[in-house]
């Protein structure tokens, strides 16, 4: 994306769910409501937001709940109840209608199904990327090789992981984006990145969401299976596309789990396993993701 598009963002900042969420913003019309993930910002839709623009839509990127400059949550909840409800309170809170659209990705894609799910008359169709619906993620992720994949869920557990994560300016992260997306050059975002993570408070906040949904003591318990499965296992009602890279070392989606998120959602729903992207393929491959994202909400 060129400079000129970037700094025809408007900023803005919006109360919700008790937190001052800030945003990127373009455009005018329904809701186009895009959240990140982790380790990211808004700007990984610094391509996406212009193209939503001029399909008429006005396109809203949030920080994330403990993402600077986002509040981090005085009670440091990270549940997977409190992250559901953020899209659905900004969504409130941002004046949306029945024909907003819900784009997410990674952390995002959790908060997605839950909050689809729980008020589906607020969305009209849904576009996520990246980390598959629970009950689809729930039967991959006890695998070796996803295990292997996800060793940085049982490193955030520990409190020296703050440390190491925050050495040599945020390097840990650095090396996530390159081992997550192989080939692509990280630079660019991981400014955007470090921008919202480098204050301590913030980055335990960011490791927050791991804290609380891989707990050692609770994680795999018959509690937490029904606590999670409340929020996030119930199958999505909206067409969605769930896009995905077959280039990503973060979570691997064979044939057999892409079949498995169709079950999860709603009529007219698609999925795509992309080639030649990784994790983040909204700066990987742009303009190619754009056009399919477009190209899916204009024919749903």
């Amino acid at each position: 994306m060129d400079e000129q598009a970037a700094s025809e963002f408007r900023r803005g900042s919006v109360r919700a769910a008790g937190l001052q969420f800030h945003y990127l913003e373009a455009g005018s019309g329904p809701l186009a409501l895009c959240l990140h993930g982790f380790p990211d910002s808004p700007w990984t839709y610094r391509h996406l937001l212009p193209r939503l623009a001029r399909a008429g839509y006005r396109a809203v990127a949030p920080f994330m709940r403990g993402y600077a400059p986002t509040e981090v949550p005085a009670d440091g909840d990270f549940s997977s109840r409190a992250l559901a409800n953020d899209p659905n309170a900004l969504h409130q809170a941002l004046g949306g209608a029945g024909d907003a659209v819900l784009i997410a990705h990674d952390w995002g894609a959790f908060a997605a199904y839950g909050a689809l799910a729980a008020e589906p008359a607020r969305w009209r169709r849904a576009v996520i990327g990246s980390v598959p619906h629970f009950r689809v993620f729930g039967a991959i992720a006890s695998r070796y090789p996803q295990l292997k994949r996800s060793f940085y869920f049982w490193l955030f557990q520990m409190d020296i992981a703050e440390r190491w994560v925050a050495a040599n300016d945020l390097a840990f992260l650095e090396q996530l984006w390159r081992d997550w997306s192989p080939g692509h050059e990280p630079a660019a975002e991981m400014a955007h990145v470090k921008a919202c993570l480098r204050d301590p408070a913030h980055l335990h906040a960011a490791l927050g969401y791991y804290r609380d949904f891989f707990a050692p003591q609770r994680f795999g318990t018959p509690a937490w299976a029904d606590e999670h499965a409340a929020v996030l296992g119930r199958p999505v009602p909206q067409p969605t596309l769930y896009l995905h890279g077959n280039d990503d070392g973060c979570i691997a989606l064979d044939a057999a789990a892409a079949e498995a998120m169709l079950g999860q959602l709603g009529p007219g729903s698609e999925v795509d396993r992309i080639d030649g992207v990784g994790h983040f393929f909204w700066v990987e491959r742009p303009d190619a993701i754009n056009e399919r994202v477009l190209r899916f909400l204009q024919t749903h």
